[in-house]
């Protein structure tokens, strides 16, 4: 088991940058596939960034791409979610998500049924 904690949240003005950050409590093969995720009131939780920790390959939603950076730093067992020219769409409480699962099957349909998950942390874009 490995248990995260979702930081780094925070209200800004679009066009604004934020950074996520999700502690894991472990360094496990349940780090093996790790995403953002982020959901809105009455919508579904959808995806926004994957990342393979082992290789380092990355995956993001389209309406991200170019805008959010996602990495894993292995010394301090920590996901970030680095998120540019940020838009009032992006508004949402985001998620991080663990799982163990390997270089295949790591996606976010896999992940978003077998993961364990952080708490939450609430981005606001609005002017």
């Amino acid at each position: 088991q490995v248990q995260l904690v979702d930081s780094g949240g925070g209200s800004v003005q679009p066009g604004g940058s934020l950074r996520l950050s999700c502690a894991a409590s472990r360094n496990t093969y349940s780090t093996r596939c790790m995403a953002w995720f982020r959901q809105t009131p009455g919508k579904e939780r959808e995806g926004v960034a994957r990342i393979r920790t082992g290789s380092g390959n990355t995956d993001y939603t389209d309406s991200v791409k170019g805008r959010f950076t996602i990495s894993w730093d292995n010394a301090k067992n920590t996901l970030y979610l680095q998120m540019s020219s940020l838009k009032p769409e992006d508004t949402a409480m985001y998620y991080c998500a663990a799982a163990n699962l390997g270089e295949i099957s790591c996606g976010f349909f896999n992940l978003a049924r077998a993961a364990y998950w952080g708490q939450g942390t609430q981005v606001s874009v609005s002017s």
